[in-house]
């Protein structure tokens, strides 16, 4: 089967629609298995640093080696990745992923568990911008939102589901187990992949933009470089605290590490039931003024959770729950208006560079978390109140630079994404880095679009 589906010879609409069904299904495991490597690192980090008698400082750099290997290569594949069939794109990287994501469970040292880290990082974050040209590929316009909304689900799952569960298997027989049953659960889905994608390769010989000068252009563009900026503002003010709280609840908080799947089930769960309500009030009431309402209560939460005492659990689910929703509601309009700061010509070209700039100010907030982090004799970790200070002086500073970032849509109104059709995407952003998924790497099908409506926004 060559180049688009809509090309394809079984016609009949049942045909086409177990075909998209089946394509689906490939995406979306794909982006449940991701996403859930991306973020399981974080909660076994208490075991990772007790077993493998790490200090916070090689933890934040476990974590951080994913997100700048993952930004070192969307850079590279923003040139490249047009130039092949998409088929054989997705099989190259899946099968990367899967085989840094098994190396990750074999490991046992921490120097090996680093460097599969990379590998697994610089595979796993194009993954999710070939899923998306896939999307555009495989998928007729008036089916292609519902597409995407569905696709969107497999990052509900690995948020409420995913990690709890490989957590649970993490904490009961040891912390290799989840990073193996997501390589073995791949295997099969990269065998079907292959059977049932067709080669997508119509794009090759469309005319291509010179990648190097399109990334140049779009570094050079002043408001490009303030949607960046609000950007790493962002990432700092998360990523300087998520990766060490499962370790500050455990060793400072009181929390056992069989109650952890908890705070990650009930967290997950109110950030995607808050996400679109934040979603339909940004675009009710404007997106700057729900930001500037949100940001500084999560900064607040912010400060609160790095400096809990010991407490009971209940208190603590609270406070971590509160916090996921103030960052989701932070999430949701920034990232309309970061979308929103482009022209729609210059869309795809802006958001690859957006992913990779993102990846790589996760790295440096959670590396700058781990250099600051101290681990006591007690096993307390110390310092962490001053991260949560750093990471809310991040966050009020983004109340500063969301004015400046220039929206289109105050020219063109059309251009101007709406953040309700954004929403599940920035609840999967708030627990992870998760940006390449708004990113469509194909040059015509670098439209963002309202998937509530499928009506491209440009």
């Amino acid at each position: 089967m060559e180049g688009r589906y809509d090309e394809a010879p079984d016609s009949d609409t049942n045909g086409q629609q177990r075909y998209e069904r089946m394509v689906l299904f490939i995406l979306a495991s794909v982006q449940f298995i991701t996403i859930v490597d991306f973020m399981i690192v974080m909660p076994l980090g208490p075991q990772l640093m007790r077993t493998l008698q790490i200090n916070p400082t090689q933890f934040g750099l476990i974590v951080s080696s994913y997100t700048f290997a993952a930004g070192v290569a969307g850079i590279v594949a923003s040139s490249l990745a047009d130039r092949f069939a998409r088929r054989t794109t997705f099989l190259v990287l899946f099968a990367g992923f899967l085989l840094g994501t098994l190396c990750c469970g074999l490991a046992a040292s921490y120097g090996v568990l680093l460097w599969a880290r990379v590998v697994t990082g610089a595979f796993g974050g194009v993954l999710g911008g070939i899923t998306m040209a896939i999307i555009g590929d495989v998928f007729p316009e008036q089916r292609r939102g519902r597409a995407t909304g569905t696709l969107m689900t497999g990052f509900a799952l690995a948020s409420v589901a995913g990690v709890p569960f490989g957590l649970v298997l993490g904490t009961n027989f040891g912390w290799q187990i989840p990073f193996i049953v997501l390589a073995v659960g791949g295997g099969p889905i990269l065998i079907l992949a292959r059977v049932a994608l067709p080669r997508l390769d119509s794009h090759i010989h469309d005319v291509q933009t010179n990648p190097l000068k399109s990334l140049v252009e779009t570094f050079a563009h002043r408001n490009h470089l303030r949607a960046f900026a609000l950007i790493v503002a962002l990432m700092i003010g998360s990523f300087t605290v998520f990766p060490y709280l499962s370790a500050y609840l455990v060793s400072n908080v009181g929390m056992s590490e069989n109650q952890l799947p908890l705070i990650y089930i009930v967290g997950g769960a109110l950030t995607f039931v808050a996400a679109p309500i934040v979603g339909r009030l940004a675009d009710h009431y404007g997106k700057r003024r729900i930001y500037r309402i949100v940001a500084p209560a999560s900064a607040l939460m912010l400060f609160v959770v790095t400096h809990l005492p010991a407490t009971h659990v209940a208190i603590a689910v609270a406070a971590f729950g509160g916090l996921m929703v103030c960052n989701v509601g932070r999430m949701i309009p920034a990232m309309a208006i970061v979308t929103s700061s482009v022209r729609p010509e210059r869309r795809g070209a802006f958001l690859s560079a957006n992913s990779s700039v993102q990846h790589v100010a996760s790295g440096i907030g959670a590396y700058l978390g781990g250099l600051i982090v101290v681990e006591a004799g007690d096993g307390k970790l110390e310092n962490f109140g001053t991260v949560g200070w750093i990471a809310a002086a991040a966050t009020l500073v983004t109340l500063w630079l969301v004015g400046r970032v220039e929206v289109a849509g105050d020219i063109n109104p059309l251009a101007t994404p709406s953040a309700a059709s954004l929403a599940i995407a920035a609840a999967a952003e708030a627990s992870v880095d998760a940006g390449e998924a708004l990113v469509g790497l194909s040059g015509e099908h670098q439209t963002v679009k309202d998937v509530s409506t499928n009506v491209p926004v440009d």
